[in-house]
């Protein structure tokens, strides 16, 4: 079981400066809108968290387009909602890091072929609670969801919407546990990030075969064999090479309980 709260509680206390400004081509008013900041949770989903930036906006746009899908871009690129915040701000500044980060908004030109329609929050969640349950496929065989009950289900999500530690954590401390005989998840559950956003996705045991912890080298070395100087960075951070795949699956997870990693 994940023991170090400290950790976690890091974790989900890590927020994001961002600056969100209005496409210039959207603006009908003479007068220009302020721009809108907000910290934001890294662990969090942008439909999570936009409402208010939202309604600042709406009186400078077309009246038309007031009830158009809202959607998200940096420096040209937009953003996929469905990706956590935090991961994002990585995939795309890791190596540059700005602050605050800086998006554009928009009301016009969905970009049908790159990102997915989010009309409501009921979407966000039905996506969140989807990967959950991959992931738990992944670490437990499914074990552990399919006795949950739908109280247990919804405690978890409004946790993370509402941001409140406790209460997402006393439920997703059981999809962290190890289970069986204290061998570790049988999978650990990850995704390996370039920077296009295409990840990389396989079946990572925890484990080398002589019963070991595997590193997070170690993984590397079996993932790229042709490569050399491999970094992977989450929540801000380069992770050390020598540190344990399982260790980082029960810290440096997100809500989701995948380990998204950005490839540096």
């Amino acid at each position: 079981m994940a023991n170090d709260r400290e950790v976690l509680r890091e974790i989900w206390d890590g927020k994001l400066p961002i600056c969100f400004h209005l496409a210039q081509e959207e603006i009908m008013e003479i007068q220009q809108p302020d721009p809108f900041y907000v910290m934001v949770p890294r662990l969090s989903y942008f439909p999570l968290v936009i409402d208010k930036m939202k309604r600042h906006f709406l009186r400078f746009i077309s009246q038309e387009n007031s009830d158009s899908e809202m959607w998200l871009d940096f420096n040209g690129q937009p953003l996929k909602w469905h990706y956590p915040i935090g991961f994002l701000y990585d995939l795309y500044c890791g190596n540059d890091p700005q602050l605050p980060w800086t998006l554009t908004v928009h009301f016009t030109k969905f970009p049908e072929d790159i990102l997915l329609h989010c009309p409501n929050k009921d979407v966000v969640e039905a996506h969140y609670m989807s990967t959950v349950k991959e992931a738990d496929v992944l670490k437990h065989r499914g074990q552990v969801m399919s006795t949950m009950q739908k109280k247990d289900h919804n405690q978890l999500w409004l946790g993370l919407q509402n941001d409140k530690f406790d209460q997402f954590w006393a439920i997703n401390r059981r999809l962290m546990e190890s289970h069986g005989d204290n061998d570790g998840f049988k999978h650990i559950p990850l995704r390996i990030y370039t920077d296009d956003g295409v990840y990389n996705q396989r079946l990572v045991c925890p484990k080398n075969t002589d019963n070991s912890r595997k590193t997070l080298q170690q993984m590397i070395s079996e993932l790229y064999p042709e490569k050399s100087n491999v970094n992977l960075r989450t929540h801000g951070v380069i992770i050390p090479p020598e540190t344990p795949l399982q260790w980082l699956s029960e810290h440096l997870s997100y809500p989701d309980n995948f380990l998204h990693l950005c490839l540096c």
